[in-house]
Order: C-alpha cells, then sequence, then structure tokens
C-alpha cells in the first residue's frame, strides 16, 4: 500500500495474510503487515524494509514513491528478516544509498547477506543525529527490544517516533493505516497484546528503559513497523505498554488454565470459575490442550490471579500444561499470585511439579493449598473449591 503520511512521509507498507504462523511458531489468522516509511526531503530516506515474501510488492512502491529521485539513505531499525529480507537487494539496485545502522546490526548485516557495504555504511549511536534538510533525526538506542542491535529515531522536526518493533502488532492493515481508522481497543487490542507479551514480554526491564526516553520526546506519531500508525491518543496505548513492561495486570480477573485429559480436571476448573462467579469475580477457563500458547501467554499477562489445574500425566505435569508454565517462565512473567489444582487417578504428583517451576517466577506467591484430586473432583470437596475460591478472590479483588 502506498499513501501519503503527510506532505513528505509515505507510507509503503504491505500486507501479509498468506503466512500462517509469525516467526515459524505465532499464529497470525488475521495477517501481519511489514511497514516501511520514505522521507522526501533535500535529501530521501527509507525507514527499513521488509519481509523478502512480500518484496515485489514493496519496490513497487518504493520506485513510485521516489519518483525518479536517488535514494540518498535506508535506516536500519532492526534487522529482523522480516524488516531485512529485502535489504540486500535494495542497496544493489541503488548503490547511491549509505545505510544507516547500529555497530550490531552492521555485524548482522554481514551474517545474513554477503554483500560488502563498509564503503557506505553510517553507524548510529546514542544522540547520533542526521539532517535530510527540514526534518531533523536523532538516533536512541534500543538493546533487547527485542534484539540488541535495535535503534529507534525521532524526527525533532515533525515529532515522528519511527519506532522499529515497538508499540506493533499482529493483523494485517488492508487498508486502515491509523489506529484511530479502526476500533483498536475492540479489534485490535487482542492482537497487540499477544504481539507485546510474546515477541517482546521478557524484555520488560529495556522496554521500560525505552519508555523513560521516549517521555522527555514531544511525540506527534508513532509509527511502528507492524500494525497501525498512531496519531492520536498515543499516551493510552503507551500505557499499554508501561503495564505489560511492568508486568501489571491490565483486568481485575482471574484466569483458570486447564491441562485436562479426558474432561474431569477441566470440569473441576469450571466449577471454581462458577464459585468465583458467585463471589463477583470474574474468571475465564481455557483448555490448555486446544489453545495455541501464544494466546495463552497474552491472557496470563492480562488477568490478576492465574489458577493452573493438571492432570498428572506420566507422573508428571500433562504436555500442553507444562509447555504453558515453560512458556510462562521463559517469558519472564512476574507479579501474579497463583493457585493450583492437580488431578491423578493413582498417584497425583503435578500440583508439586507446577509448584517447582512456577516458585522460580518473581513475586508470584501461591494462594492457599493445592487442590488434590482423585480422577474427579468429589461432591464431598465442594469446601475445599470454597476455599480457594475465597483466596482467589480476596486477590482479584484485594
Amino acid at each position: 500500500m502506498l499513501r501519503n503520511i503527510a506532505d513528505d512521509l509515505f507510507y509503503l507498507g504491505v500486507d501479509d495474510t498468506k503466512t500462517d504462523l509469525f516467526e515459524s511458531v505465532y499464529p497470525i489468522p488475521r495477517g501481519v503487515t511489514y511497514n516501511s516509511y520514505l522521507l522526501r526531503d533535500a535529501k530521501t530516506a527509507l525507514f527499513d524494509t521488509v519481509d523478502e515474501r512480500e518484496g515485489e510488492a514493496f519496490f513497487h512502491h518504493l520506485n513510485e514513491a521516489l519518483g525518479g529521485r536517488p535514494l540518498d539513505y535506508v535506516v536500519v531499525h532492526h534487522m529482523e528478516p522480516d524488516h531485512s529480507g529485502t535489504l540486500a537487494r535494495l542497496l544493489k539496485a541503488h548503490p547511491e544509498t549509505t545505510a544507516v545502522m547500529t555497530k550490531k546490526a552492521a555485524v548482522m548485516f554481514g551474517q545474513f547477506f554477503d554483500l560488502d557495504i563498509s564503503s557506505r555504511l553510517m553507524e548510529v549511536k546514542e544522540g547520533t543525529e542526521l539532517s535530510l534538510g527540514r526534518h531533523e533525526l536523532v538516533f536512541t538506542l534500543a538493546p533487547m527490544v527485542h534484539w540488541p542491535e535495535v535503534a529507534l529515531s525521532f524526527d525533532k522536526t515533525a515529532g515522528w517516533l519511527f519506532a522499529a518493533d515497538a508499540f506493533g502488532t499482529f493483523g494485517a492493515l488492508r487498508g486502515k493505516l491509523f489506529a484511530d481508522e479502526v476500533c483498536f481497543e475492540e479489534d485490535w487490542l487482542p492482537d497487540a497484546r499477544r504481539y507485546y507479551t510474546n515477541i517482546v514480554g521478557k524484555y520488560g526491564t529495556p522496554v521500560q528503559n525505552v519508555l523513560k526516553k521516549a517521555a522527555k520526546l514531544p511525540i506527534q506519531m508513532i509509527l511502528p513497523l507492524h500494525g497501525p500508525i498512531w496519531r492520536e491518543n498515543l499516551s493510552w496505548f503507551i500505557g499499554k505498554y508501561d503495564l505489560w513492561s511492568r508486568y501489571q495486570a491490565e483486568d481485575n480477573e482471574a484466569a483458570i488454565f486447564a491441562g485436562s485429559v479426558y474432561g474431569h480436571t477441566l470440569q473441576a476448573a469450571k466449577k471454581l470459575a462458577k464459585a468465583l462467579s458467585a463471589r463477583g469475580v470474574a474468571a475465564r477457563v481455557y483448555d490448555a490442550a486446544r489453545e495455541d500458547m501464544s494466546f495463552l501467554v497474552a491472557e496470563a499477562f492480562r488477568a490478576k490471579v492465574l489458577v493452573f489445574a493438571s492432570a498428572t500425566y506420566n507422573n508428571g505435569i500433562f504436555t500442553p500444561m507444562e509447555h504453558l508454565l515453560m512458556d510462562l517462565k521463559a517469558h519472564d512473567l512476574q507479579n501474579r499470585p497463583f493457585a493450583l489444582m492437580e488431578n491423578g487417578t493413582w498417584a497425583p504428583n503435578s500440583g508439586k511439579l507446577m509448584l517447582e517451576i512456577l516458585s522460580g517466577l518473581k513475586n508470584c506467591p501461591q494462594l492457599g493449598a493445592t487442590l488434590t484430586m482423585k480422577s474427579s473432583l468429589q461432591e464431598t470437596q465442594a469446601d475445599q473449591v470454597d476455599a480457594l475460591a475465597e483466596e482467589i478472590a480476596a486477590a482479584v479483588q484485594g
């Protein structure tokens, strides 16, 4: 899609609706965008390229937007292949172009591509400035958001923040370029949350560092590498990133994750959810065996209290539940009280093993005692369910 954003700024991004798994891991049923921008000043500057799978459309847009002018600079904020896949092709087609990137990005360029660009490389550091004419860019480093070579650039003239992978989201734009052109909170926020928690979620401290830098800038527009551009209500979305990167819950709810072989553990989870509802606490139940892990990770970041209910399987944790717990550990989830339910026909063991994993998470205390079932939840255990519901309700409402 070629679209004029401002008098001298053009959007050159492309929709990818064919790829089923982002990074070969995360389902993207709504597709994804690879955003690229061209600034035409006294000098021309391209901000990032796109995935090679969408290269033909990108180069068509670029040639049209350049209108016969040379390309003076390509600014590389992030070397991940979904943004740099067509970079070498671009530099071969435009020998006049200077590549602007961090020192670490330059090293990665040499790892991805067999092309010597040392004679036309501009390395940027914290505070490096680049004048394009009327527009003045200043660079700030953003290591581990979410790769070590990442930089952001800020146009001091217009107040534009070129944000690399920060403030991105899954979902193809399909002609809707700006966040205010869609119902973002209803239609896009779940994908934005899932994108952040799974792609960037492990790196809360680096994100906080970038947010502190951004707070000092008079930002008028945020231009990410995935998803819509932000020109209105910026503080609302920045606030979401602040919550997520501090590992604080968005909603006062309980999320109950059930790993159930024959359905008995799932039924017990639903009974706990009903007991919570009777206490005025919203609780959602998720079948860990049938829902994709990326959605479950996002929900764990969203909710205030978590419950893990698992069957014992081969004397261990039921495998989908174990996968979820290890994913949460890998994403460094913090500040979540949790409760445990275990099931086992002859040797319930999953509760102890789940606790071993969760005890390694920061500021994640267990609520109450582990509720143990033998094959199924018995009517005589109603008091145990109520006691656990009381503990969870107090944590959610407190």
